[in-house]
Protein backbone atom coordinates (compact mmCIF):
# COMPACT_ATOMS: atom_id res chain seq x y z
CA UNK A 1 0.00 0.00 0.00
CA UNK A 2 1.67 3.56 -0.51
CA UNK A 3 -0.90 5.78 -0.71
CA UNK A 4 -3.33 7.15 2.35
CA UNK A 5 -6.41 4.56 2.23
CA UNK A 6 -9.65 6.40 3.29
CA UNK A 7 -12.61 5.03 2.49
CA UNK A 8 -15.71 6.44 0.58
CA UNK A 9 -18.50 5.65 3.11
CA UNK A 10 -20.03 9.00 2.98
CA UNK A 11 -20.34 11.55 5.56
CA UNK A 12 -21.58 9.78 8.93
CA UNK A 13 -24.38 11.42 10.80
CA UNK A 14 -24.17 13.95 13.62
CA UNK A 15 -23.47 11.81 16.99
CA UNK A 16 -21.58 9.39 15.04
CA UNK A 17 -18.55 8.12 16.50
CA UNK A 18 -16.08 8.51 13.47
CA UNK A 19 -13.21 5.67 13.70
CA UNK A 20 -9.51 5.26 11.62
CA UNK A 21 -8.29 1.72 11.41
CA UNK A 22 -4.39 1.72 11.29
CA UNK A 23 -2.68 -2.17 10.71
CA UNK A 24 -0.78 -3.46 8.24
CA UNK A 25 -2.61 -6.88 7.60
CA UNK A 26 -5.77 -5.90 5.07
CA UNK A 27 -7.46 -8.27 6.59
CA UNK A 28 -7.36 -7.30 10.11
CA UNK A 29 -8.47 -3.93 8.67
CA UNK A 30 -11.46 -5.53 6.93
CA UNK A 31 -12.81 -7.55 10.23
CA UNK A 32 -12.52 -4.12 12.58
CA UNK A 33 -14.34 -2.24 9.63
CA UNK A 34 -17.13 -4.80 9.29
CA UNK A 35 -17.29 -5.01 13.36
CA UNK A 36 -17.44 -1.05 13.48
CA UNK A 37 -19.38 -0.37 10.46
CA UNK A 38 -22.21 -2.83 12.11
CA UNK A 39 -23.34 -0.38 14.60
CA UNK A 40 -25.09 2.53 12.85
CA UNK A 41 -22.91 4.78 15.89
CA UNK A 42 -19.72 4.00 14.67
CA UNK A 43 -18.52 5.31 10.85
CA UNK A 44 -14.70 4.20 9.53
CA UNK A 45 -13.76 7.18 8.04
CA UNK A 46 -10.19 5.96 7.59
CA UNK A 47 -7.98 3.56 6.89
CA UNK A 48 -3.80 3.18 7.13
CA UNK A 49 -1.55 0.41 6.43
CA UNK A 50 1.26 1.49 8.39
CA UNK A 51 2.88 4.09 10.97
CA UNK A 52 3.39 7.02 8.52
CA UNK A 53 -0.36 6.86 6.47
CA UNK A 54 -1.77 6.40 10.06
CA UNK A 55 -0.24 9.58 10.94
CA UNK A 56 -1.31 11.06 7.69
CA UNK A 57 -4.75 10.39 7.51
CA UNK A 58 -5.65 10.51 10.80
CA UNK A 59 -4.39 14.48 10.62
CA UNK A 60 -6.46 14.84 7.26
CA UNK A 61 -9.94 13.51 8.75
CA UNK A 62 -9.80 14.23 12.49
CA UNK A 63 -11.34 11.13 13.81
CA UNK A 64 -12.50 10.29 17.44
CA UNK A 65 -10.54 7.05 17.83
CA UNK A 66 -7.90 5.41 16.61
CA UNK A 67 -7.35 1.78 16.50
CA UNK A 68 -3.47 1.63 16.15
CA UNK A 69 -1.08 -2.01 15.78
CA UNK A 70 2.14 -1.71 17.36
CA UNK A 71 3.95 -3.91 14.68
CA UNK A 72 3.80 -2.09 11.15
CA UNK A 73 6.37 -1.10 8.67
CA UNK A 74 8.04 2.14 8.16
CA UNK A 75 6.89 3.92 11.21
CA UNK A 76 5.39 1.35 13.71
CA UNK A 77 2.60 1.93 16.08
CA UNK A 78 4.52 3.78 19.01
CA UNK A 79 6.21 6.08 16.90
CA UNK A 80 3.04 6.67 15.75
CA UNK A 81 1.59 7.30 18.47
CA UNK A 82 4.43 9.42 19.89
CA UNK A 83 4.04 11.59 16.57
CA UNK A 84 0.42 12.18 17.56
CA UNK A 85 0.43 13.20 20.63
CA UNK A 86 0.44 17.02 20.18
CA UNK A 87 -2.63 16.59 18.12
CA UNK A 88 -4.50 15.05 21.69
CA UNK A 89 -5.89 11.99 19.54
CA UNK A 90 -7.44 9.22 21.15
CA UNK A 91 -5.46 6.30 20.65
CA UNK A 92 -6.37 2.59 21.44
CA UNK A 93 -3.75 0.20 20.85
CA UNK A 94 -4.13 -3.10 19.09
CA UNK A 95 -1.71 -5.93 20.23
CA UNK A 96 -1.43 -9.69 19.86
CA UNK A 97 0.11 -9.41 23.54
CA UNK A 98 3.22 -10.88 22.43
CA UNK A 99 4.64 -7.36 22.69
CA UNK A 100 3.99 -6.35 26.37
CA UNK A 101 6.84 -3.89 26.58
CA UNK A 102 5.23 -2.36 23.62
CA UNK A 103 1.42 -1.97 25.09
CA UNK A 104 3.24 -0.48 28.46
CA UNK A 105 5.53 1.96 26.07
CA UNK A 106 2.35 2.94 24.42
CA UNK A 107 0.47 3.78 27.55
CA UNK A 108 2.86 5.60 28.89
CA UNK A 109 3.09 7.38 25.64
CA UNK A 110 -0.89 8.54 26.18
CA UNK A 111 -2.54 5.86 24.25
CA UNK A 112 -6.35 5.99 26.18
CA UNK A 113 -5.90 1.75 25.95
CA UNK A 114 -5.18 -1.22 24.51
CA UNK A 115 -7.59 -4.45 23.14
CA UNK A 116 -6.19 -8.12 21.64
CA UNK A 117 -6.85 -8.65 18.43
CA UNK A 118 -9.06 -11.60 19.23
CA UNK A 119 -11.39 -9.35 21.55
CA UNK A 120 -14.76 -9.95 20.92
CA UNK A 121 -16.94 -7.60 18.67
CA UNK A 122 -19.38 -6.30 21.31
CA UNK A 123 -16.31 -5.80 23.68
CA UNK A 124 -14.25 -3.68 20.25
CA UNK A 125 -17.64 -1.31 20.07
CA UNK A 126 -17.81 -1.09 23.81
CA UNK A 127 -14.00 0.28 23.89
CA UNK A 128 -14.67 2.46 20.99
CA UNK A 129 -17.38 4.22 22.86
CA UNK A 130 -15.44 4.76 26.06
CA UNK A 131 -12.58 6.61 24.33
CA UNK A 132 -14.66 8.37 22.25
CA UNK A 133 -16.29 9.91 25.57
CA UNK A 134 -13.56 10.76 27.46
CA UNK A 135 -12.61 7.44 29.29
CA UNK A 136 -10.15 5.10 28.99
CA UNK A 137 -10.35 1.07 28.08
CA UNK A 138 -8.29 -1.09 29.95
CA UNK A 139 -8.35 -4.78 31.64
CA UNK A 140 -6.85 -4.90 35.28
CA UNK A 141 -5.56 -7.75 34.97
CA UNK A 142 -3.55 -7.21 31.85
CA UNK A 143 -2.30 -4.68 32.39
CA UNK A 144 -0.71 -6.68 35.90
CA UNK A 145 0.50 -8.96 33.55
CA UNK A 146 2.21 -6.15 31.44
CA UNK A 147 3.61 -4.66 34.49
CA UNK A 148 4.49 -8.16 35.74
CA UNK A 149 6.88 -8.48 32.68
CA UNK A 150 9.02 -5.48 33.62
CA UNK A 151 11.85 -5.24 35.67
CA UNK A 152 10.70 -3.71 38.89
CA UNK A 153 13.81 -2.08 39.76
CA UNK A 154 13.05 1.44 42.23
CA UNK A 155 9.76 1.59 40.23
CA UNK A 156 7.55 0.12 43.00
CA UNK A 157 8.96 2.64 45.66
CA UNK A 158 9.35 5.75 43.07
CA UNK A 159 5.40 5.15 42.37
CA UNK A 160 4.11 4.97 45.85
CA UNK A 161 5.81 8.17 46.42
CA UNK A 162 3.76 9.75 43.84
CA UNK A 163 0.70 8.27 45.24
CA UNK A 164 1.80 9.61 48.79
CA UNK A 165 0.87 13.30 47.01
CA UNK A 166 -3.23 11.87 47.46
CA UNK A 167 -5.49 12.16 50.38
CA UNK A 168 -7.16 8.99 50.89
CA UNK A 169 -10.13 9.82 49.31
CA UNK A 170 -8.01 10.72 46.22
CA UNK A 171 -6.33 7.23 46.55
CA UNK A 172 -9.31 6.21 46.92
CA UNK A 173 -10.89 7.00 43.63
CA UNK A 174 -7.06 6.26 42.07
CA UNK A 175 -7.56 2.56 42.97
CA UNK A 176 -11.28 2.45 41.21
CA UNK A 177 -9.61 4.09 38.44
CA UNK A 178 -7.03 1.41 38.43
CA UNK A 179 -9.88 -1.41 38.47
CA UNK A 180 -10.90 -0.14 35.23
CA UNK A 181 -14.11 1.40 36.41
CA UNK A 182 -16.12 3.87 34.79
CA UNK A 183 -17.05 7.24 36.75
CA UNK A 184 -20.44 6.00 37.19
CA UNK A 185 -19.51 3.00 38.55
CA UNK A 186 -17.12 5.11 41.11
CA UNK A 187 -19.48 7.23 41.54
CA UNK A 188 -21.36 3.82 43.27
CA UNK A 189 -18.30 2.30 44.95
CA UNK A 190 -17.15 5.31 46.76
CA UNK A 191 -20.78 6.77 47.64
CA UNK A 192 -19.78 10.19 45.40
CA UNK A 193 -21.95 11.90 43.20
CA UNK A 194 -20.47 11.65 39.30
CA UNK A 195 -19.70 15.29 38.86
CA UNK A 196 -17.17 14.79 42.49
CA UNK A 197 -15.96 11.77 41.02
CA UNK A 198 -14.68 13.88 37.48
CA UNK A 199 -13.77 16.59 39.94
CA UNK A 200 -11.63 13.99 41.55
CA UNK A 201 -10.58 12.57 38.68
CA UNK A 202 -9.37 15.87 37.45
CA UNK A 203 -7.30 16.64 40.79
CA UNK A 204 -6.09 13.57 40.69
CA UNK A 205 -4.31 13.64 36.98
CA UNK A 206 -2.88 16.98 38.44
CA UNK A 207 -1.13 15.98 41.52
CA UNK A 208 0.04 12.96 40.12
CA UNK A 209 1.24 14.42 36.43
CA UNK A 210 -0.67 12.04 34.68
CA UNK A 211 -2.22 12.83 31.28
CA UNK A 212 -5.23 10.00 31.63
CA UNK A 213 -6.65 7.52 32.98
CA UNK A 214 -4.71 4.72 32.07
CA UNK A 215 -1.49 6.37 33.32
CA UNK A 216 -2.95 6.27 36.55
CA UNK A 217 -3.68 2.61 36.68
CA UNK A 218 -0.33 2.02 36.02
CA UNK A 219 1.05 4.10 38.91
CA UNK A 220 -1.16 2.55 41.19
CA UNK A 221 -0.46 -1.00 39.93
CA UNK A 222 3.60 -0.32 39.95
CA UNK A 223 3.00 0.52 43.80
CA UNK A 224 2.02 -3.07 44.59
CA UNK A 225 5.17 -4.19 43.13
CA UNK A 226 8.39 -5.00 45.50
Amino acid sequence: MTDDVVPDRGMPGTGVIRVVVADDDALVRAGLGMVLGGDTGVAVVGEAGDGAQAVRVVRSVRPDVVLMDIRMPRMDGLAALEALAPDDVRVIVLTTFDTDEHVLKALRLGAHGFLLKDTPPLAILDAVRKVAAGEQTLSPSVVRQLIAHVAADDRGEAARRTLAALTPRERDVADAVAEGRSNAEISSAVHMSVATVKTYVSRILAKLGCSNRVQVAILVHESRLD
